[in-house]
């Protein structure tokens, strides 16, 4: 099985997922002209809902599809929009009639672009994906009091937007200060949301991820450590864990195959920890799985500037090709 997926989030790249289902759809195609009987089927799948940007948990098709999230309560979940994600699959015809995971690969391959700067500046072509960050996702409202910006003095205000930023702070000197680590706060919503009235709660979103399940536990603990110290200040904190999912590594022999692979074909290669989510690590809990990664220009990704160079998406595509054959030639 080949594949990706073809969501997006909001004013993204075009390569982003759909290189992986267009590229998988050419490889079907590029056997059938050369002739091949396969020992066993070829499938291309194009998973919904990898990105999570209007429904949580992100690679929720694969989720599903894996065993970890029954289609049920997939279907019933609600989106950002107030939308239902069944009903809207209904809508735009998308509603299958076959039960998410009918299909049992014996291993599954995902082409990508890297969406980060690694090969580019190394020159690499192809990046061999050994693993896969693991990812925490949680939502946090703190609560405060609402006041006049004007009349309230500094030392008598109990800010959530302040304490907001510090939490923020906190986290990106955490990251730094932490092996592998990363943390993002991407999404922020202040109440009242108005210029001259202090902020009586903001509500935000913490990504945070490590390689190493261990560090990764150790992001967390301190993000829960922090905010248990602004609950003793005196605001109010609330969490709530929108996605949880555990570092993978992938089949070290997919792993070993794919730099066989860019071996023959001359193409410089290196293994690479992939920092973003994908549907392959969802896969890897059922199947053998592995990815392979071209460059991404500049490292840009989830943004309309997202591009990689026509040779580096031939070249992925190859590789791909020669691995899927030798996998189904008999």
């Amino acid at each position: 099985m080949m594949g990706s997926h073809i969501d997006t989030v909001i004013n993204a790249g075009i390569y982003d997922g759909c290189y992986g289902v267009l590229a998988g759809l050419s490889v079907i195609e590029a056997l059938q002209q050369a002739g091949l009987e396969p020992v066993r089927p070829i499938a291309v799948v194009a998973y919904t809902n990898e990105e999570g940007a209007r429904y949580t948990p992100d690679m929720m098709g694969s989720l599903v599809a894996a065993g970890g999230l029954s289609t049920e309560l997939a279907l019933a979940t609600t989106g950002r929009d107030g939308t239902i994600l069944g009903a809207e699959l209904e809508r735009i015809g998308y509603a299958g009639t076959q039960e998410p995971g009918f299909l049992k690969p014996q291993a599954y391959l995902e082409l990508h672009i890297e969406q980060g700067p690694v090969l580019e500046a190394e020159g690499r072509s192809i990046g061999v994906v050994e693993n896969l960050q693991g990812i925490s996702w949680q939502r946090v409202t703190i609560g405060g009091v609402a006041n006049h910006a004007g009349t309230t003095p500094m030392t008598l205000r109990h800010d959530a937007g302040v304490a907001c930023a510090r939490v923020i702070s906190y986290l990106d000197e955490f990251a730094h200060a932490t092996l592998g680590a990363v943390a993002t706060v991407g999404s922020i919503e202040f109440k009242p949301n108005l210029i001259n009235v202090i902020p009586s709660s903001a509500s935000f979103t913490v990504d945070l991820r490590n390689a190493t399940e261990d560090l990764l536990q150790a992001q967390e603990r301190a993000l829960a450590s922090f905010l248990q110290t602004l609950r003793e200040e005196g605001f109010t904190v609330q969490t709530e864990s929108l996605a949880r999912f555990q570092p993978v590594s992938f089949d070290p022999d997919l792993v070993l195959a794919i730099e066989a692979v860019a071996a023959r074909k001359q193409l410089s290669c290196r293994r690479i920890t992939s920092g973003a989510g994908h549907d392959a690590q969802m896969m890897a809990r059922i199947t053998a799985a592995a990815m392979i990664f071209v460059p991404s220009q500049k490292g840009i990704s989830h943004n309309p500037a997202e591009y990689t160079a026509e040779s580096d998406l031939i070249a992925g595509a190859e590789v791909l090709l020669e691995l899927v054959r030798s996998l189904v030639s008999g």
